[in-house]
């Protein structure tokens, strides 16, 4: 598994509500939970597109 810089998601917020993100590191993604959406990590990398997020469940 390949780990996110530390500064990069200092910077990164959710494209939608420009609201901060939270980390999941288990499941490699970046929670934005006022939007209902976890962006996915590939490779160290935040996917950052409204279409490759997965909608969290209530």
């Amino acid at each position: 598994m390949t780990e996110v810089d530390p500064k990069l998601l200092e910077v990164l917020v959710c494209p939608l509500t420009k609201t901060p993100l939270v980390y999941d590191r288990k499941a490699q993604e970046l929670i934005s939970k006022k939007a209902g959406l976890a962006f996915p990590i590939r490779d160290g990398i935040p996917i950052m597109l409204v279409d490759e997020a997965r909608k969290l469940g209530k």
